[in-house]
């Protein structure tokens, strides 16, 4: 799948975290594919810079840095790195987030190690703080922003295949969106999150196929979603047709655990 969102952010710098893999490697190219500069931001920093320089083949302007969002000096380090390369960030996506297994299964809460909860807090709810605090003065400044905070529907219903620290950082992320929400509105920045179901990663495909199969079932699309169409989501609601939306979770799930 393709985005249709043309060059509707030429112009922006956009920053996408977690932007090494997966769905954060879609979101980078959607973006550059819409006429924007991007900074991609990765814990792995080969990851950050190999998918900057596929986007700069295709004529972006792009840099690709390492950065841990849970260390707050790092982040603020990445963020002043990317503006020097390719300006002021306009478009913020939080995307970087992690979800630990065991031998492909998540920890139990008796039987989790809290350095194992505090991370996951620390890179999923604290790092979309570390990124915020750092780029939202300057949005401020200029009276225009956009943030996506990627949250999951696993924030509003059980699921089996997560722990609890997953599912606990990613409900407080749509809190964090809808305070964020009404504390910049009036500086011009919008804020809404994101919140896919089960999506076709390397990653999703680890499982074992009867895990993914029993999601299809119960998904009223029945299949899978693409990292593109989470993407395409991201573009709208960062775009002008998305103007007067904030505060918002828009789910990405094919009406996958409807609330």
């Amino acid at each position: 799948m393709t985005t249709h969102a043309g060059t509707t952010h030429a112009g922006r710098t956009v920053l996408v975290t977690g932007g090494g893999r997966g769905i954060g490697a879609a979101i980078a190219a959607a973006y550059a594919r819409a006429g924007a500069r991007v900074a991609v931001l990765d814990a792995d920093a080969a990851s950050a810079q190999t998918q900057a320089a596929i986007l700069a083949q295709g004529g972006t302007a792009a840099v690709g840095l390492g950065c841990d969002v849970a260390v707050y000096e790092d982040v603020e380090r990445a963020c002043r790195e990317a503006e020097a390369a390719l300006g002021p960030v306009d478009v913020l996506v939080n995307n970087a987030g992690i979800s630990p297994k065991h031998a492909g299964r998540r920890a139990d809460l008796w039987a989790m190690e809290p350095a194992e909860w505090h991370r996951v807090v620390d890179v999923n709810l604290n790092g979309a703080f570390h990124t915020a605090r750092a780029l939202v003065p300057g949005m401020r400044e200029r009276g225009f922003g956009r943030i996506v905070n990627m949250s999951s529907v696993a924030a509003k219903a059980h699921f089996d295949l997560v722990a609890a620290h997953y599912s606990t950082t990613k409900a407080a992320l749509i809190g964090f969106t809808r305070h964020l929400a009404g504390e910049l509105g009036p500086f011009g920045i919008t804020v809404n999150a994101l919140a896919p179901g089960r999506i076709d990663t390397p990653l999703m495909r680890t499982v074992a196929p009867e895990l993914n199969a029993a999601v299809v079932a119960q998904t009223p699309l029945r299949r899978l979603g693409t990292p593109e169409e989470v993407a395409d989501a991201c573009l709208f609601l960062t775009s002008p047709a998305a103007d007067f939306i904030t505060g918002q979770v828009v789910d990405v799930a094919g009406g996958w655990m409807m609330t």
